[in-house]
Parts: structure tokens; sequence; C-alpha cells
């Protein structure tokens, strides 16, 4: 995909470039480098003595965040340091140990846990129940199972358990058993055949107006096939290792879920440093390991709303590293 056809808007762009606190001479990390919209306005605080290490597991992602980012260094007489890799935040460690640096020698992580608007808005990545397309779903689609692999092979407990716990849906076992049951004479190729599916089996009385009835199911079944609970989780885990004293790790999630793993995992780095499990009861006496300069997180203003509706569930949540 070409970086003109890659139409994407950056949520809460100033707000997480504003809240990495970004000195000039710093190394930051954009986890997801999408569209290149928090890289671009990362690179636009550095000077020439900064690094900017932009992470993207689409490969389409990947070479337009290359482009854009070619563009804007070379719009400058002294650029800083750029480069974009093809990988998963949960590689976080191993790209920074590929690429020589040491551990506390970051001042800020970036990740916007969003889909892409190219993601959902192009039928052929499958993502969208809108639009009829192969039912894929992969951000990388160079590997890994797709949703079809998911939906025609599991279990009708596995896949309601994915369901409930991905989506929140209140219908999922019968939505399990009803995609079992069909598949059982034809197998699930297609995004508008699974949504029908899914759309058939749940009550009216439960469908919301302008609300698609497979909403919930679709957002699960994205969140198993790209393992997004375990990709979180890791970074959360290896940001701490990488992040020097003052630096600022930035997670922008988009539903509950996630923000939920994120406040929690911040708030017990707030409250004290981690014990081991007999010394729990003393967990809380420990110095705190983070700060939280905005406790309840940073939402979207009501203009970006308006501007962007898909922006409406985002919210930001900062951590700072205490010495």
């Amino acid at each position: 995909m070409s970086p003109r056809g890659f139409n994407h808007l950056t949520v809460l762009r100033d707000e997480a470039v504003d809240g990495l606190a970004i000195r000039p001479d710093g190394v930051y990390v954009d986890c997801t480098a999408g569209g290149a919209g928090h890289s671009c306005a990362i690179l636009d605080a550095l000077g020439p003595q900064g690094r900017l290490i932009a992470l993207d597991r689409d490969p389409s992602a990947v070479l337009v965040a290359r482009a854009r980012i070619a563009d804007r260094l070379a719009r400058r007489d002294d650029p800083p340091a750029a480069e974009v890799v093809h990988a998963p935040f949960s590689d976080l460690s191993a790209v920074l140990s590929g690429l020589g640096l040491a551990p506390h020698s970051v001042h800020g992580i970036l990740a916007d846990l969003g889909v892409s608007s190219p993601q959902l808005d192009v039928a052929d990545r499958g993502f969208s129940f809108r639009l009829d397309g192969p039912l894929d779903m992969r951000m990388d689609t160079s590997t890994g199972e797709t949703a079809a692999d998911l939906v025609n092979t599991l279990e009708d407990r596995e896949l309601a358990d994915i369901l409930k716990r991905h989506g929140d849906e209140r219908h999922a076992r019968r939505i399990a058993r009803a995609v079992v049951d069909r598949r059982a004479t034809a197998l699930f190729t297609r995004t508008e055949d699974l949504a029908a599916v899914i759309a058939g089996v749940i009550p009216r009385k439960h469908q919301k107006p302008g609300i698609h009835p497979a909403t919930k199911a679709f957002q699960a079944l994205r969140i198993a096939v790209n393992a997004e609970h375990t990709e979180l989780a890791t970074l959360l885990d290896d940001a701490r290792t990488w992040l020097a004293p003052a630096g600022r790790l930035a997670i922008i999630t988009f539903h509950s879920g996630e923000d939920r793993a994120v406040k929690q995992s911040f708030a017990k780095l707030a409250r004290g440093r981690e014990l081991p499990p007999a010394e729990a009861i003393y967990r809380t006496h420990g110095d705190p390991l983070v700060r939280l300069p905005h406790p309840k997180g940073i939402t979207p203003s009501p203009d970006e709303i308006a501007r962007n509706p898909r922006s409406r569930s985002a919210r930001l949540r900062i951590a700072e590293i205490l010495p």
C-alpha cells in the first residue's frame, strides 16, 4: 500500500507526544507506527542528537511509515536518527537489543492499541463486518492463524470462551453453537457470511440501534487472532527494563479490557515495589516505581471526536519511571 492510500487519523496525537515530555536528545520508541502520525510528531520534537525507533507488525504499515518518516527527515537540515522495524511490540526487547541499546536507555515508549482505519476499511484485511472480504483479521498478514482458522476449527466451548473473554459477548454460547452447526455443512471463508450468522442468533430486543450485532464477536476474534492481550502484557513488563529514570510509557487503549489492564499495571507500580508472594502483605510499603501524571487518563476532546468518531472510546494513560 502506498502512503497516499494509507489514510488514518492519528488519535490523541498532541496529547500523546506532550505526555512523553520529549527531550530533544532522547531516544523514543513508537511501538505501533501505523501511518506514522505519532512517529512524525515525535520526530518534530527531536533534535539532531535524538533517535526514534518505530515498530509495526503490519507489513503495509511498515512500508508507509518508512516512506513518511523518510520524507519528514528529508525536510530537515539536522534530522534525528530514525528507523522502522517490522516486528510486534512483544519483540521490543529483541529489537532494542539488536539495535545496540542498553537497558534503561530509552526516554519514552508509546503504543496506540487501536486498529487503523486502513485495516478496518480495506475489505481484503477481513476486519470489518460491514465490508465483505476474506475472514482474515491478522495484523501481520505474513504469519499466524486467521479468523477463519479459529471459527472453523475451535470447539464450541473454546469459541464461546473467546467471545465472552475478549468481547464481553452475552450471547457467546448461542453464537458459538450456531457457528459450529453451520460449519458442519459449509466452512466460513467470508466476513459477511459470519456476520450474518451472528446477527441471526442475537434476539432483536438485545440489538442496539446503530451498532451491528456482530461488533463484539468480531472484536473478540480480532483480539484472539492477534494475541493482543499477551502482546500488551509483554509490553507492560518489558517497558520497565528499557525506560530510563524519568522515562515515560504512554499507552492509548480503545476498549475496557485493555484500559483495565493498563490501569491496574500502572496502579500497582505506583503503589509500591513488587515483592515475592510471601511478602505480599508489605507490598504497599515499598517505594513506588512510577508516577502517574494523569491518574484518570486523557480522553479525546469533543472537537477530535467530531473530526474522528472512531476516537470516542480512546484513553491515554501515562506512567513516569521514578529514580
